[in-house]
């Protein structure tokens, strides 16, 4: 068996990634199985400070979180945060990365999907560090429209501070179904993970995506 490393980032969404580790693996492997793994937990504060832009600040604390992770004899690594894999990029790590943009795009391209739509935060939404992979492979990226982008946003404040409401889940659920009309809607925030319910086979959770592939791994 391999052993797969997981980099504590803030309890949020750590725990969500443990949970769903545990629950991916029972349902893989049944009885009252649950998921082998290391972790390192770090002050997510000294990362958060400087997310979500890349810096040579960020490089350094990040390579040096890395580091103390591949100690303890691990063969992959999982982090619990998507934006921040723009800076595991920029960095030389030899050690398997679980990569939720690279698995996704590999799952869309598939599943021959020419077009996607992003939730996420907004730096996400607007930003082209996501953008430029999907694209890179010929899979063009759409925004939501400014007032619906705004909406998605405040939702996932929301649910990071646990004050999401019933409207807003339901204006969420009805953004997924609007945007699939058009194409395939991809979830690149952990907190939209944790409210996502919908069966929509043209919804792809990076997150899930992820974690599946971590599961797989082992």
């Amino acid at each position: 068996m391999k052993t797969l490393g997981l980099l504590g980032l803030g309890s949020f969404s750590t725990l969500y990634y443990i949970q769903q580790l545990n629950t991916f693996y029972n349902i893989k492997y049944g009885g009252f199985s649950t998921c082998p793994f290391k972790m390192l937990n770090v002050d997510f504060n000294t990362i958060n400070n400087l997310l979500p832009n890349t810096s040579t600040e960020l490089d350094i604390i990040v390579k040096s979180c890395i580091k103390n992770l591949e100690e303890l004899q691990i063969n992959a690594i999982l982090i619990p945060n998507i934006t921040l894999h723009e800076t595991i990029d920029r960095l030389n790590i030899s050690t398997k990365i679980i990569h939720p943009i690279t698995k996704t795009i590999a799952k869309i391209l598939k599943h021959k999907h020419a077009k996607v739509t992003l939730f996420g935060t907004r730096h996400t939404m607007q930003s082209d560090y996501i953008k430029s992979k999907f694209e890179a492979q010929n899979i063009m990226v759409l925004q939501p429209n400014i007032k619906d982008m705004s909406q998605i946003d405040n939702l996932r404040i929301s649910v990071y501070n646990n004050q999401q409401t019933q409207e807003q889940l339901m204006i969420f659920n009805n953004l997924l179904k609007k945007y699939t009309t058009n194409g395939v809607v991809v979830l690149a925030c952990t907190e939209l993970s944790v409210i996502h319910t919908s069966k929509n086979k043209l919804v792809y959770d990076m997150a899930q995506i992820q974690l599946e592939e971590a599961v797989d791994f082992i």
